[in-house]
């Protein structure tokens, strides 16, 4: 009687049992990186705000105007529609930045302040101030402090 090669039982048992244990520790390495990449695209949106803002501030200086840009139109609901609309003549960002209330998302609160949404339950506030000429979130917060250093 020829016998044909095969698994035997126990060493299919055994791969399962090895696949599940290797998932087990690739599973919260892969959400660590998710939470990384957002706030890794969260700083780079930080910065280009905040350079978007002083180009466009010096661009009116040497136009003879002194006054801020602003930061948001409201009837877009986009962060910064002024500042990011690509058929707006104020355009100083070429990819818009849309609102959204999800990880990962802006929102416009009021007509200065902005919250990102880090994860479903962190959230950091952001404030344009044109007297201070900054946009700044509270450097108390480790969130903030994440996106900002």
């Amino acid at each position: 009687m020829n016998k044909k090669p095969a698994f035997t039982m126990i060493e299919l048992v055994f791969v399962i049992v090895v696949l599940g244990i290797l998932a087990s520790i690739a599973v919260p390495k892969f959400a660590a990186t998710r939470d990384d990449a957002i706030i890794s695209r969260a700083r780079a949106q930080v910065s280009a705000i905040r350079s978007a803002i002083m180009t466009e501030h010096q661009r009116g200086i040497l136009q003879g105007q002194s006054s801020w840009p602003p930061l948001i139109d409201d009837a877009h609901e986009v962060v910064g529609e002024e500042l990011f609309d690509g058929n707006s003549s104020n355009k100083l960002l070429n990819y818009p930045i849309y609102s959204k209330n999800s990880q990962g998302g802006w929102m416009k609160l009021r007509d200065n302040d902005y919250q990102f949404y880090a994860t479903s339950t962190n959230l950091v506030d952001f404030n344009y101030s044109i007297i201070d000429m900054t946009f700044d979130c509270d450097h108390t917060d480790a969130n903030c402090k994440l996106l900002t250093e």
